[in-house]
């Protein structure tokens, strides 16, 4: 049985089928689904990076997190890593997205016996800009697009970014990343990437009480930042934090670390260079041996 979805899986991948829907190699799914109906989901995007999942198991628990939060029932989880094992299977240096819908259902907003959720898997190229921007920094600029508050649907991704991808789509060409507030100017995060303050000996990232993403690297950074005895506050960040800050940089689980160099294409002044240097390099250091000794996925 192992070898004939082996050889399915090598077969469609010569077809450029890269995409797994409820463990059968395919492209399509009911537009009855919930997902594109209703963005009635949650998603996940890991890094396999020689050949290794990045911190498979808190991605998952995160996704099993926003499947209670969204009370979508009925997954499988030894199931779903079958099939995270089955598609990543000799590969080396991918991105995976994983989503979660609720299933095919009717017409109308009811969940009521909907516990049959529908999972897809898929691969994507890395982008070839990623460690350019790594060694190099970043340019950024402020977004006008505006986080909702939604206290029931922080944290987690759903399937619902649209203030994401209107956000995402005012970054002007030169420019990699925004700086995105909430509807009461408090700045949460980049439209793809947590983000993160050094002040003096401190290190900043805003509160994501009512609205952003708790990212996985995130969460990995502000650990090994309590384990080093660096200062870490969780507040409120306004423009004039952006503007007083030593040090800027933004995370995910694709890019792992951008520091800031130019804001609005102005080069900005780093304040107590050396020290801050040494947090953003220790940082990154933890994130390349991360990425190279992590346990592999099969």
């Amino acid at each position: 049985m192992a070898l004939v979805a082996l050889t399915e899986r090598l077969f469609l991948r010569k077809s450029n089928v890269e995409t797994l829907v409820n463990g059968k190699f395919q492209d399509s799914l009911p537009v009855s689904d919930r997902g594109l109906q209703y963005g009635d989901g949650v998603w996940e995007t890991l890094l396999i990076s020689s050949g290794k999942i990045i911190l498979l198991d808190e991605h998952l628990k995160r996704l099993q997190w926003g499947c209670h939060r969204l009370k979508i029932t009925g997954l499988d989880e030894a199931l779903l890593r079958q099939e995270i094992q089955l598609i990543s299977n000799g590969i080396n240096d991918r991105i995976l997205k994983i989503i979660i819908t609720r299933g095919s259902g009717g017409r109308g907003y009811s969940m009521q016996g909907l516990n049959n959720p529908t999972r897809l898997l898929s691969l994507h190229s890395i982008p070839k800009t990623i460690d350019h921007y790594r060694n190099s920094g970043i340019n950024i600029q402020y977004c006008a697009t505006l986080l909702s508050h939604h206290p029931q649907l922080s944290g987690f991704k759903t399937l619902n970014c649209l203030e994401q991808v209107l956000a995402r789509s005012e970054l002007a060409n030169g420019y990699q990343e925004g700086l995105v507030s909430d509807i009461h100017g408090n700045i949460i995060e980049g439209t793809m990437s947590n983000l993160f303050l050094i002040v003096g000996e401190q290190v900043i990232t805003p509160l994501l009480t009512h609205c952003g993403i708790q990212g996985i690297i995130r969460t990995y950074i502000m650990s090994l930042l309590v384990n080093e005895n660096i200062e870490l506050i969780e507040r409120h960040v306004s423009e004039q934090d952006i503007k007083h800050a030593d040090r800027i940089f933004f995370t995910n689980s694709v890019i792992g670390l951008w520091f800031v160099t130019k804001i609005n294409n102005v080069e900005i002044s780093t304040l107590k260079e050396n020290h801050n240097c040494k947090i953003i390099s220790y940082l990154k250091s933890k994130i390349s041996k991360l990425e190279s000794n992590h346990q592999k996925s099969n």
